[in-house]
Protein backbone atom coordinates (compact mmCIF):
# COMPACT_ATOMS: atom_id res chain seq x y z
CA UNK A 1 0.00 0.00 0.00
CA UNK A 2 1.49 3.41 -0.69
CA UNK A 3 2.83 5.74 1.96
CA UNK A 4 4.05 8.68 1.35
CA UNK A 5 5.14 12.25 2.74
CA UNK A 6 3.85 15.35 1.94
CA UNK A 7 1.85 19.02 3.79
CA UNK A 8 -1.10 21.67 5.36
CA UNK A 9 -3.85 21.29 7.96
CA UNK A 10 -7.38 22.73 9.43
CA UNK A 11 -8.56 19.89 11.80
CA UNK A 12 -12.06 20.35 13.25
CA UNK A 13 -12.51 17.76 16.10
CA UNK A 14 -14.18 14.43 16.25
CA UNK A 15 -15.07 12.34 19.07
CA UNK A 16 -12.15 10.62 20.51
CA UNK A 17 -12.61 6.55 19.80
CA UNK A 18 -10.46 3.83 20.60
CA UNK A 19 -7.18 5.69 20.85
CA UNK A 20 -8.10 8.90 18.41
CA UNK A 21 -7.39 11.12 20.89
CA UNK A 22 -6.17 14.09 18.92
CA UNK A 23 -8.80 16.34 16.96
CA UNK A 24 -9.56 14.61 13.85
CA UNK A 25 -11.01 16.77 10.48
CA UNK A 26 -12.96 14.86 8.09
CA UNK A 27 -11.88 16.88 4.41
CA UNK A 28 -13.12 14.44 1.99
CA UNK A 29 -15.82 11.57 2.00
CA UNK A 30 -16.49 10.56 -1.10
CA UNK A 31 -18.38 7.40 -2.56
CA UNK A 32 -18.02 6.37 -6.09
CA UNK A 33 -20.72 4.23 -7.16
CA UNK A 34 -19.04 2.88 -10.74
CA UNK A 35 -15.09 3.26 -11.29
CA UNK A 36 -14.87 4.08 -14.83
CA UNK A 37 -12.67 1.84 -17.03
CA UNK A 38 -9.71 4.77 -17.41
CA UNK A 39 -9.61 5.37 -13.61
CA UNK A 40 -10.14 2.22 -12.42
CA UNK A 41 -6.37 1.21 -14.79
CA UNK A 42 -4.77 4.54 -13.35
CA UNK A 43 -5.39 3.06 -9.75
CA UNK A 44 -3.73 0.11 -10.58
CA UNK A 45 -0.80 1.78 -12.01
CA UNK A 46 -0.54 3.78 -9.37
CA UNK A 47 -1.44 2.30 -6.18
CA UNK A 48 0.70 -0.48 -4.19
CA UNK A 49 -2.23 -2.59 -2.48
CA UNK A 50 -5.32 -4.30 -3.78
CA UNK A 51 -6.28 -3.44 -7.78
CA UNK A 52 -9.65 -2.65 -9.06
CA UNK A 53 -11.53 -3.69 -11.79
CA UNK A 54 -14.47 -1.27 -14.10
CA UNK A 55 -17.54 -1.22 -12.26
CA UNK A 56 -16.41 -1.89 -8.94
CA UNK A 57 -17.73 0.66 -6.20
CA UNK A 58 -15.39 2.56 -4.26
CA UNK A 59 -14.42 5.77 -1.43
CA UNK A 60 -12.07 8.13 -1.13
CA UNK A 61 -11.60 9.46 2.64
CA UNK A 62 -9.28 12.22 3.08
CA UNK A 63 -8.30 13.40 7.35
CA UNK A 64 -6.04 15.47 9.15
CA UNK A 65 -3.75 14.85 11.17
CA UNK A 66 -2.68 12.21 8.51
CA UNK A 67 -1.52 9.59 10.36
CA UNK A 68 -4.85 8.84 11.70
CA UNK A 69 -5.98 7.49 8.55
CA UNK A 70 -4.51 3.82 9.74
CA UNK A 71 -6.79 3.96 12.51
CA UNK A 72 -9.70 4.40 10.46
CA UNK A 73 -8.26 1.62 7.40
CA UNK A 74 -7.92 -0.82 10.07
CA UNK A 75 -11.79 -0.23 11.17
CA UNK A 76 -12.76 -0.43 7.49
CA UNK A 77 -10.95 -3.83 7.40
CA UNK A 78 -12.07 -5.43 10.24
CA UNK A 79 -15.91 -4.42 9.88
CA UNK A 80 -15.99 -5.50 6.17
CA UNK A 81 -14.49 -7.06 3.20
CA UNK A 82 -13.33 -4.29 1.30
CA UNK A 83 -10.36 -4.12 -0.20
CA UNK A 84 -7.75 -1.21 0.10
CA UNK A 85 -5.78 0.38 -3.03
CA UNK A 86 -4.58 3.17 -1.40
CA UNK A 87 -2.91 4.82 1.79
CA UNK A 88 -1.22 7.94 1.70
CA UNK A 89 0.22 9.75 4.87
CA UNK A 90 1.90 12.92 3.95
CA UNK A 91 2.72 16.01 5.99
CA UNK A 92 -0.68 16.90 7.24
CA UNK A 93 -3.49 14.86 5.71
CA UNK A 94 -4.26 11.52 5.52
CA UNK A 95 -5.87 9.30 2.50
CA UNK A 96 -7.63 6.09 1.79
CA UNK A 97 -9.36 4.28 -0.60
CA UNK A 98 -11.18 1.09 -0.60
CA UNK A 99 -13.65 -0.89 -2.81
CA UNK A 100 -15.68 -3.70 -3.40
CA UNK A 101 -17.83 -4.77 -6.00
CA UNK A 102 -20.91 -5.07 -3.85
CA UNK A 103 -22.09 -1.55 -2.96
CA UNK A 104 -23.16 -2.32 0.07
CA UNK A 105 -19.81 -3.65 1.62
CA UNK A 106 -18.35 0.20 0.58
CA UNK A 107 -21.22 1.90 2.32
CA UNK A 108 -20.68 -0.01 5.24
CA UNK A 109 -16.77 0.30 5.52
CA UNK A 110 -17.82 4.30 5.10
CA UNK A 111 -20.37 4.08 8.17
CA UNK A 112 -17.68 2.16 9.98
CA UNK A 113 -14.92 5.12 9.24
CA UNK A 114 -17.57 7.56 10.13
CA UNK A 115 -18.76 5.42 13.32
CA UNK A 116 -14.86 5.66 14.66
CA UNK A 117 -14.38 9.48 13.73
CA UNK A 118 -17.71 10.20 15.71
CA UNK A 119 -18.74 12.54 12.85
CA UNK A 120 -21.41 12.38 10.13
CA UNK A 121 -20.91 12.36 6.12
CA UNK A 122 -22.23 16.03 6.41
CA UNK A 123 -19.24 16.98 8.65
CA UNK A 124 -17.15 16.83 5.62
CA UNK A 125 -15.41 20.07 3.51
CA UNK A 126 -17.39 21.14 0.97
CA UNK A 127 -14.95 20.93 -1.90
CA UNK A 128 -13.91 23.86 -3.98
CA UNK A 129 -11.83 24.29 -7.86
CA UNK A 130 -9.00 26.01 -7.30
CA UNK A 131 -8.36 26.17 -10.96
CA UNK A 132 -9.47 24.96 -14.16
CA UNK A 133 -7.77 25.54 -17.68
CA UNK A 134 -8.61 24.05 -20.58
CA UNK A 135 -5.68 24.67 -23.69
CA UNK A 136 -6.80 23.89 -27.16
CA UNK A 137 -4.31 22.46 -29.74
CA UNK A 138 -1.43 21.78 -27.46
CA UNK A 139 2.07 22.54 -28.66
CA UNK A 140 4.36 19.34 -29.18
CA UNK A 141 7.04 20.62 -26.67
CA UNK A 142 3.86 21.25 -24.04
CA UNK A 143 2.80 17.69 -24.57
CA UNK A 144 5.99 16.01 -24.77
CA UNK A 145 7.07 17.24 -20.90
CA UNK A 146 3.19 16.39 -19.67
CA UNK A 147 4.24 12.89 -21.56
CA UNK A 148 7.05 12.65 -19.78
CA UNK A 149 5.46 12.85 -15.93
CA UNK A 150 1.94 11.08 -16.54
CA UNK A 151 0.62 7.56 -15.36
CA UNK A 152 -2.05 7.35 -17.86
CA UNK A 153 -2.64 7.90 -21.32
CA UNK A 154 -0.03 9.98 -23.92
CA UNK A 155 -1.17 13.52 -24.97
CA UNK A 156 -0.47 14.00 -28.65
CA UNK A 157 0.24 17.10 -29.84
CA UNK A 158 -3.06 19.60 -31.35
CA UNK A 159 -5.29 17.66 -28.70
CA UNK A 160 -7.32 19.97 -26.02
CA UNK A 161 -5.94 19.27 -22.75
CA UNK A 162 -8.27 19.68 -19.19
CA UNK A 163 -6.84 20.75 -16.23
CA UNK A 164 -8.98 20.87 -12.51
CA UNK A 165 -7.20 21.30 -8.88
CA UNK A 166 -9.28 20.60 -6.12
CA UNK A 167 -9.25 21.47 -2.47
CA UNK A 168 -9.56 19.32 -0.32
CA UNK A 169 -7.62 16.73 -2.90
CA UNK A 170 -8.97 13.79 -3.00
CA UNK A 171 -12.60 15.00 -4.78
CA UNK A 172 -10.47 15.05 -7.86
CA UNK A 173 -10.72 11.19 -8.26
CA UNK A 174 -14.96 11.45 -8.28
CA UNK A 175 -14.40 14.37 -10.57
CA UNK A 176 -12.35 12.21 -13.06
CA UNK A 177 -14.63 8.99 -12.74
CA UNK A 178 -17.56 11.32 -13.64
CA UNK A 179 -15.78 12.98 -16.65
CA UNK A 180 -14.96 9.84 -17.47
CA UNK A 181 -18.42 8.52 -17.69
CA UNK A 182 -19.73 11.80 -19.59
CA UNK A 183 -16.95 12.23 -22.67
CA UNK A 184 -14.91 10.34 -24.73
CA UNK A 185 -11.39 11.50 -23.48
CA UNK A 186 -8.41 10.07 -22.20
CA UNK A 187 -7.31 10.58 -18.90
CA UNK A 188 -3.61 11.60 -18.67
CA UNK A 189 -3.44 11.76 -14.92
CA UNK A 190 -4.88 12.46 -11.84
CA UNK A 191 -3.05 12.51 -8.22
CA UNK A 192 -5.74 12.62 -5.72
CA UNK A 193 -3.41 13.35 -2.64
CA UNK A 194 -1.85 16.70 -1.47
CA UNK A 195 -2.26 20.13 -0.66
CA UNK A 196 -4.39 19.83 -4.35
CA UNK A 197 -6.29 17.07 -6.16
CA UNK A 198 -4.80 17.20 -9.39
CA UNK A 199 -6.50 16.05 -12.80
CA UNK A 200 -5.32 15.63 -16.65
CA UNK A 201 -7.94 14.73 -19.12
CA UNK A 202 -7.20 15.12 -23.13
CA UNK A 203 -9.23 14.93 -26.73
CA UNK A 204 -10.66 16.28 -29.43
CA UNK A 205 -11.87 20.48 -28.28
CA UNK A 206 -15.77 19.18 -27.89
CA UNK A 207 -15.21 16.36 -25.85
CA UNK A 208 -12.62 18.04 -23.90
CA UNK A 209 -15.43 20.44 -23.14
CA UNK A 210 -18.14 18.30 -22.21
CA UNK A 211 -15.62 16.27 -19.52
CA UNK A 212 -14.29 19.31 -18.13
CA UNK A 213 -18.33 20.42 -17.83
CA UNK A 214 -18.85 16.83 -15.89
CA UNK A 215 -16.04 17.33 -13.37
CA UNK A 216 -17.08 20.89 -12.66
CA UNK A 217 -20.76 19.57 -12.28
CA UNK A 218 -19.25 16.74 -9.72
CA UNK A 219 -16.98 18.97 -7.13
CA UNK A 220 -20.42 21.09 -7.16
CA UNK A 221 -22.68 18.61 -6.32
CA UNK A 222 -20.98 17.64 -3.01
CA UNK A 223 -22.32 18.92 -0.12
CA UNK A 224 -20.42 19.14 3.27
CA UNK A 225 -19.41 22.32 5.48
CA UNK A 226 -17.35 25.25 4.84
CA UNK A 227 -13.87 25.62 5.46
Amino acid sequence: MTVIQRSHCNPIHAKDRSGMAEAVSLRAYQFIDSLQPQFASHVCTTCRGYFPVPGMASLYIEIAPGMQIHRLIDRALKATDVQPATLVVERAFGMLEVHHEDKGQVHAAGLAILDQLGVKETDRLKPKVVSNTIIRSIEPYHAMIIDKIRFGSMIKPGQSLFILETEPAAYVAFAANEAEKAADVLLVDVLPFGAYGRLYMCGEESEVDSAAKAAMDAIASVTGREK
